[in-house]
């Protein structure tokens, strides 16, 4: 059975591969991104005439998650032209590199902004649907760096990438009396298929960025290169959006809590089965262990494999 999916971030890299697949699936898919009229125009233009080629249901829609009333906005176009709403797919993120000390608050609030107040808008736009209907899934794209290595000058976004995971965990217990299933999925380091390494972000004020680069000297390059030499020739970032559509195609209740999908392997699965499994301990041990898997739906709002 087919769903309606709003993917955020989905102009380019993972989110444009996971729109395509899912759309491919059967699914009728809202590809989000901002600025379609404008700098992502050509995007729009690609997705409509993948949608005509491949004769699937792949839509777009303006969303720019910096924007409570954009994410608002976008939430009750989708409603307004499928009339429905049962996957929303955090994926949205925006990657910075350079020494830590470099970037102001400022700029670090702007990754936090982007990486993690982003889906909170968007949730707040998507969840009393989602919580009336009592059904859905919400899927977050999240990151190895959150529990496995992490190479330095890459701070800012690993932080805001685990503050975005523990809001997920949060949220998926929140959100299990209502129906609402959750799944992270935990990409590792892919430095080819997506646009994180070639449209990150630097600190724009240049005092501090000498005396780094007198001890750390091409330490980037050296990062991506060593990345791309950990991960297998043949694991494209096609891999994630394969992992996305597995997910989303799966019975409402045997969805798997987290997924990771790491050819480089950075140790994060290891970390996350141990977390996972304190977390399950830690809810059965205070009597929630009902919140670990979302409730059924009623027979009045279910809908089969949702």
């Amino acid at each position: 059975m087919g769903r309606t999916i709003v993917i955020t971030g989905a102009g380019s890299g993972f989110g444009a591969l996971a729109a395509r697949a899912l759309a491919d699936a059967g699914h009728t898919v809202y590809a989000a991104m901002r600025d379609t009229r404008g700098r992502n125009a050509d995007r729009v233009a690609e997705a409509e005439a993948y949608a005509a080629e491949h004769e699937v249901d792949l839509r777009t829609v303006e969303l720019d998650v910096l924007s409570q009333e954009s994410a608002d906005a976008a939430v009750a176009t989708v409603l307004a032209g499928a009339g429905a709403l049962d996957v929303l797919v955090h994926n949205a993120g925006h990657m910075v590199t350079g020494p830590t000390e470099a970037f102001t608050p400022e700029e670090l609030a702007a990754v936090y902004d982007t990486n993690v107040l982003g889906t909170q808008r968007v949730n707040r736009a998507a969840l009393p649907h989602l919580r009336a209907q009592e059904h859905g899934l919400v899927l977050w794209v999240g990151s190895t760096s959150t529990r496995g290595g992490t190479p330095p000058y890459l701070a800012p976004y690993f932080a805001a990438k685990a503050a975005m995971d523990a809001l997920a965990v949060s949220y998926a217990a929140e959100l299990a009396r209502f129906g609402i299933e959750t799944t992270i999925v935990v990409p590792g380091a892919f430095t080819s298929g997506t646009n994180h390494f070639a449209t990150g972000g630097h600190p724009a004020e240049g005092t501090v960025l000498p005396a780094y680069e007198e001890r750390y000297a091409g330490l980037m390059d050296q990062v991506a290169e060593r990345l791309a030499a950990l991960a297998p020739a043949d694991a494209p970032a096609s891999l994630v959006a394969d992992a996305i559509v597995e997910v989303v195609g799966a019975p409402h209740g045997e969805r798997p809590f987290r997924v990771h999908v790491d050819p480089a392997d950075d140790g994060s699965e290891e970390v996350s089965r141990v977390a996972d499994r304190v977390r399950a301990e830690f809810l059965t041990r205070i009597g929630l262990d009902d919140l670990l898997a979302p409730r059924s739906p009623s027979p009045a709002t279910s809908h089969p494999g949702i």
